[in-house]
């Protein structure tokens, strides 16, 4: 890829487009920290392109198997014919329940990568790049209702301010979710380029970077990011074989503290020091990367999404 233009909001540059449905981040790093078993069961959460899956499938033999999740459907266009994979069309936050009904109650990996899919940012009428007109929709999956017009014209001027704020860390978030509000009784917000006329007068600093945070906020929303990540962590515990590995890249701070933390602490839960002997109980989860793998010079340029990711490598201890 060339790495020669300026960069946009989503991550990539304007003439940087690749045949490559998408082009997998931390590749050999992350399958790495699976310690792939010859005949091990694992599960990729995130298939969009398969990169990850591939590298997988070369480490697995014959006995192996791979069950890889994605919730958008156009990821099934991306799998190897091979025996050993098995495609599951859901969000991994039912990671658990689909599982169960392939008949795996353990398996010996996760990995699960939660960038957006370079295709999904590349297909316009998906409405998750600034860099074009297109409904405003951002579902990752199209079987659901809810998208990002909807949160804009429905939710409520407080609703919007915290969800700014918090998902996007938008420093202005209070007056933007006031400026929508009042917007949105003039004229529909349903287009991207409408959203974007609607709020040009609140933008601060780096119109790009500001739009980034802004989409990135509503994504988040719109797909309940937070919520899935939360309830997959929380299931991989239960379907981890002792010595099982749990492999995460992230991409942004709120996800990254959530993995950190749970990784941490065996929990979604802050675990208290015991009042009388002054200690936390002992995590499940014993920390693989003490502090987050981060993609090097050469594949920021040739990959510039890569510049965010974080992974994080965790492995079970019984």
């Amino acid at each position: 890829m060339k790495s020669n233009e300026n960069q946009t909001a989503d991550g990539i540059t304007s003439t940087e487009k690749s045949n490559d449905y998408h082009i997998p981040v931390l590749l050999i790093e992350t399958v790495d920290g699976l310690n792939i078993r010859q005949d091990g069961v694992y599960v990729d959460c995130t298939f969009g392109g398969g990169g990850h899956s591939r590298e997988i499938l070369k480490r697995l033999g014959n006995a192996g198997k791979l069950f890889v999740f994605d919730q958008d459907i156009n990821a099934k266009q991306n799998l190897p014919n091979d025996d050993r994979v098995v495609f599951i069309q859901q969000n991994f936050r039912h990671l658990q329940k689909f599982l169960r009904v392939q008949k795996c109650l353990k398996v010996d990996g996760i990995l699960a990568d939660l960038g957006v899919s370079s295709h999904q940012f590349d297909e316009a009428e998906r409405g998750f790049s600034i860099r074009f007109d297109a409904n405003l929709d951002m579902r990752m999956d199209r079987r659901q209702t809810l998208t990002a017009a909807d949160i804009l014209q429905t939710y409520s001027e407080q609703q919007l301010h915290k969800l700014f704020e918090i998902y996007g860390e938008v420093t202005n978030s209070k007056t933007l979710a006031k400026t929508i509000v009042s917007k949105r009784k003039i004229s529909p917000l349903k287009t991207i380029s409408q959203f974007k006329q609607a709020i040009q007068e609140v933008v601060k600093g780096n119109p790009n970077k500001y739009l980034a945070q802004v989409f990135q906020a509503l994504r988040i929303e719109v797909n309940d990011e937070i919520g899935s990540l939360k309830e997959m962590l929380s299931q991989s515990l239960k379907l981890l074989n002792k010595n099982g590995r749990l492999s995460v890249i992230t991409f942004h701070s709120l996800e990254d503290r959530v993995v950190k933390n749970f990784i941490k602490n065996g929990s979604l839960e802050i675990v208290e020091i015991d009042d009388v002997y002054g200690s936390k109980p002992k995590s499940s989860l014993s920390v693989i990367t003490k502090k987050p793998i981060v993609a090097g010079k050469e594949e920021c340029l040739k990959n510039p999404r890569s510049r965010s990711a974080k992974l994080r490598v965790a492995e079970k201890n019984s």
